[in-house]
């Protein structure tokens, strides 16, 4: 923490937050445009308060900035809360600046980065558009539900969308911006989304052996035909593969101990063609990555340009990486795996994440009903030789 200056109030970045050393409280940010704000962090009545000073330049300076920093603090000091927070500006805050301090009080702080640029793309993008400039205080469920009508034709991005505002409002009510109780987007109804479930078939597994072999042979990057194989052999999330570390791979007990996955730390289970993969790779000095980027020490980003061309080349068109884990649990519920062990192989928090396997598992309940039938249909007839014992239990007479 340094004092603010001129000089390092242009140099900051967009999105970057300076707090100065001379003014406890008293800070700068620049916004995701070239616009840089004076503000006030403080407590009010036990609740952290931010107010909004002004933006840098006519007629804020840092100095000017600075004192009026002074001034509101010293009036909350004395006691006159409402007074000073409504004197910071002599305007409301609006959704786009109570925006910038959720995403840098909350989400920034306490998220992980692929989870920060996921809610700044759909704020930045789709919410802050239509809302951006509305009185953070008076935002009406009308004004949600015309934003979320207005996203009717991707359902999918206008409720995640709904998801990361309603979090914004939560955020709001607990820190005093709005009333307890006052979140626009309670009851609105979310768009129905059509569960996309793609599973390859023994046919379309035997063809992505074939591209995945022959782009090998083809002098393919190793580093990326290795990742797409571990998805298949593991069901792991693409991220896990892509970030996981020689030192968390443990041979011996088939498995990768996973430190910070989406759903914290968790064991990767290693089969015997995982295992083969990880085997045929070779270790570069100097990087901990299994699976090596093209920067020396660091780990590959993406598998998107690789996988395209791999895809095109087994037919596979309509294939997402995502859809690699999929056909892992349908194959695992296929075999007879219960849903508890499916969710326990993929890493699911939550039971109703696995769920969405429950109709493939019916293939031996089927098998089983099956067996039950031609059983009673060959007692009926008399024909007891006919009896056929079921999986796992015994044949009596």
């Amino acid at each position: 923490m340094r004092k603010i200056t001129k000089r390092s109030v242009e140099a900051l970045k967009p999105g970057e937050t300076l707090w100065d050393a001379e003014v406890k409280g008293f800070g700068v940010r620049r916004q995701r445009s070239e616009a840089r704000t004076y503000l006030v962090k403080t407590r009010i009545s036990g609740r952290q308060r931010w107010m909004t000073i002004g933006r840098h330049g006519s007629p804020w300076t840092v100095e000017s900035a600075r004192k009026k920093a002074k001034a509101l603090l010293g009036q909350i000091a004395d006691g006159d809360d409402v007074a000073a927070d409504r004197e910071a500006d002599g305007r409301r805050l609006t959704v786009a600046e109570l925006a910038e301090r959720f995403m840098a009080d909350h989400v920034e702080a306490k998220r992980k980065p692929r989870t920060v640029r996921a809610y700044r793309a759909l704020l930045d993008r789709l919410a802050l558009p239509a809302l951006g400039k509305l009185d953070a205080t008076t935002v009406a469920r009308a004004d949600i539900a015309r934003l979320h009508l207005s996203l009717k034709a991707t359902p999918y991005q206008a409720n995640r969308c709904l998801a990361v505002l309603s979090k914004l409002f939560s955020w709001s009510e607990r820190h005093g911006y709005r009333p307890e109780g006052a979140n626009p987007c309670r009851h609105i109804e979310k768009y129905r989304e059509q569960a996309r479930e793609r599973f390859l078939s023994d046919v379309e597994l035997a063809r992505l052996g074939k591209a995945l072999a022959e782009a090998e042979a083809a002098g393919s990057d190793p580093y990326a035909v290795a990742a797409i194989r571990l998805l298949l052999f593991t069901g792991a999330r693409l991220s896990e593969v892509l970030g996981m570390r020689w030192e968390n791979v443990d041979i011996e007990r088939a498995m990768v101990l996973l430190p910070d996955s989406k759903t914290g730390r968790k064991p990767l289970y290693l089969s015997a063609p995982a295992l083969e993969v990880l085997a045929a790779l070779p270790r570069v000095a100097g990087n901990p990555h299994v699976i090596v980027g093209a920067k020396s020490g660091t780990h590959r980003e993406a598998l998107q340009r690789p996988w395209r061309a791999i895809r095109a080349r087994a037919g596979l068109d309509d294939v997402r990486l995502h859809d690699l884990r999929h056909s892992f649990a349908s194959v695992a519920a296929a075999g007879g795996a219960s849903l508890t062990m499916i969710g326990r192989l993929l890493g699911h928090s939550q039971a109703a994440t696995t769920a969405r396997y429950a109709h493939l598992a019916a293939d031996p309940v089927r098998a089983a009903n099956d067996a039950i039938g031609d059983t009673i249909a060959a007692a009926m007839k008399g024909n007891s030789a006919e009896v056929v014992a079921l999986s796992g239990s015994r044949a009596t007479r």
